[in-house]
């Protein structure tokens, strides 16, 4: 005999222990295959079972793990976000992930579970960025990495936590402490619109709502989503980002962050944490290995030996960077560009004298092109960033190139290429409007292409397609670029910035310096004005002064005063970076330094 049921009305089966989806359409008063009543399922959930379904009545006997049930009521407003099947009719869940062993394994391990995610079967559809946060309920433990991603699922619950818990065994997660360390923390959040009470799953999470770690990257990807009023309080219909905005107390050290790469030689653990208002701005040091630069500087003097390239190297780094960006295709107004070939022949010498030397292996290479075949060839040689001024644009395979090499990647904002970009000059809107909304696109094109958010850096491409006036007034307005905007839309504030001034025309036109290696003093004032405006990293020809320069601003405007200069690292919050590294040199390198200039 058949349980009947009334229309909008079933017994809620949670599908914990589920695998199979009958699609239950309606019918004219016929009794299904399997012995149910379909006309009475009208805009009912599915229900799902591993075993052949006689009656309703056999599935509830035989389900004895269901936790709880719940009657199902068609929702007063049917437009509220709610998460639900997808168009394929899968099923969405959102997934939170973890790790704080060890800190410099962090990266890798979330990387590695992400992997272990697709390679499963399951799309990620989403992901947020990732947050340093401090431990909670367990203090004694280092900082955590803390993001979420949507996955859609042909899984059921149960099957979806059984393959999450195997990929942290995997990768070596030992239950001990509760709450404790571990390699890989991987959480169901939430099951479509389901809310699910099992002995081994509360969906949702339990205690999502009162963790800042969990609901500031759901505002990421689902900010305007709609929990199921069972689970909310008082049944509430409040968004997740409603529930985020009234969580007290907020932590005020909580920050988004960038990869640059694994390890530092300088303590920041390879990363940048741009919402940190006392963050270190990092200097990323110029080697143009190009004859045709607009700096006008050669390097054929350092180009004759591989001891030459060493000794060139040691002297700038000396000098006190933190990445070396590494060019050898020339990107000035009008520039005639070279093939790959001929890129590669230019800077793979220099990435290899770098990683040969095991002093300066922790320091990060950026190689500047916009060529996917120098993308990969550079990183398998040692490179950590690619720095592509058309933000992959002009190679249609960067992207997906430095998405499936796992690696970072800045986004320059540009218009056309280096023979047109000083005719395209017209926003509209104003330039500081044009070039969110233009590098927001950029964004979405480079996450649709399978780079995680924490590995895409901003440069608003001070020089490239902008003239005088518009330069200026992206230097005056970075911040805006750096906030929220008030509609939420394009909001590019998680990442982080680098801006580049060096030695630029428009310095030399301001300051009626024609000689582009006379602008120091000139880019100094952008470089102030950068770090002003909210910049993580700025790009320099003359290191050693511009050092001082980022040093004297972080002091200004990041209140990095001198205490900073002999805190180790290990007592700056989440272990950030320690000041002396670069900058206590001794009276000889002192001297070197400032006779040394990156080509």
């Amino acid at each position: 005999m058949s349980l009947k049921l009334k229309p909008y009305e079933v017994i809620s089966f949670h599908p914990c222990f589920l695998t199979k989806i009958p699609r239950l359409a309606p019918s004219r008063g016929k009794t299904s295959h399997r012995g149910i009543q379909q006309r009475q399922y009208v805009n009912c959930p599915r229900i799902l079972t591993n075993r052949p379904l006689t009656t309703v009545r056999t599935l509830v006997r035989g389900s004895p793990r269901i936790m709880c049930s719940r009657p199902y009521s068609k929702p007063a407003d049917t437009n509220m976000p709610q998460l639900s099947f997808s168009e394929g009719g899968l099923h969405r869940a959102v997934i939170s992930f973890g790790s704080n062993l060890t800190k410099e394994s962090r990266i890798t391990n979330i990387e590695s579970a992400l992997k272990h995610i697709k390679d499963s079967g399951l799309q990620i559809t989403k992901t947020s960025h990732l947050y340093e946060t401090k431990p909670m309920y367990y203090d004694d433990q280092e900082a955590f990495l803390n993001g979420v991603c949507e996955v859609e699922t042909t899984l059921p619950p149960l099957d979806l936590l059984d393959l999450l818990q195997g990929i942290e065994s995997r990768l070596g997660r030992v239950r001990s402490i509760r709450n404790g360390p571990r390699t890989i923390d991987l959480d169901v959040l939430l099951y479509d619109n389901d809310h699910i009470k099992h002995d081994r799953l509360h969906v949702p999470h339990p205690l999502m709502l009162e963790r800042e770690f969990v609901l500031r990257p759901l505002c990421d990807i689902l900010p305007d989503l709609i929990l199921p009023p069972s689970f909310s309080p008082n049944a509430s219909t409040r968004s997740i980002r409603q529930h985020f905005e009234s969580l007290t107390p907020k932590d005020p050290t909580m920050s988004s962050v960038t990869v640059m790469g694994i390890g530092s030689a300088h303590g920041h653990g390879g990363l940048i944490r741009s919402q940190d208002p006392n963050r270190r701005t990092l200097v990323m040091a110029i080697l143009n290995a190009t004859p045709d630069s607009f700096s006008n500087t050669k390097l054929s003097n350092f180009e004759s030996s591989p001891s030459a390239r060493r000794q060139h190297l040691d002297q700038i780094i000396t000098a006190g960077l933190d990445i070396l960006d590494i060019g050898g295709q020339s990107t000035r107004p009008g520039a005639t560009f070279i093939s790959a070939e001929e890129e590669l022949a230019r800077v793979m010498p220099w990435i290899t004298a770098m990683r040969a030397q095991s002093c300066h292996a922790a320091i990060p290479i950026s190689v500047d092109t916009f060529h996917s075949l120098v993308a990969r060839e550079s990183i398998r040689a040692g490179a950590d960033i690619i720095n592509d001024v058309s933000a992959g644009t002009l190679d249609d395979r960067m992207l997906a190139t430095v998405a499936e090499l796992g690696k970072t990647i800045i986004l320059m904002h540009m218009r056309g290429n280096p023979q047109t970009m000083t005719t395209l000059t017209d926003y509209p809107e104003g330039v500081v409007t044009g070039v969110r909304q233009e590098l927001a696109q950029r964004v979405k094109d480079a996450l649709a292409a399978g780079i995680y958010p924490w590995r895409i850096i901003l440069d608003p491409g001070i020089g490239f397609a902008k003239d005088e006036g518009q330069n200026l007034e992206l230097l005056r307005h970075l911040h805006v670029l750096r906030k929220p905007p008030l509609d939420g839309i394009d909001d590019l504030s998680n990442f982080a910035w680098l801006v580049g001034t060096s030695r630029k025309g428009f310095i030399g036109k301001i300051t009626d310096i024609s000689e582009p290696d006379q602008r120091q003093y000139g880019t100094a004032a952008t470089v102030i004005a950068s770090i002003a405006g909210g910049a993580d990293m700025v790009r320099v020809h003359d290191i050693y002064p511009m050092a001082q320069v980022v040093r004297m601003s972080d002091a200004i405007y990041r209140r990095r005063d001198s205490s900073y200069n002999t805190r180790p690292a290990s007592a700056d919050d989440h272990g950030a970076e320690s000041d002396t590294s670069s900058f206590v040199l001794g009276d000889q390198q002192i001297d070197a330094a400032k006779n040394s200039k990156v080509k």
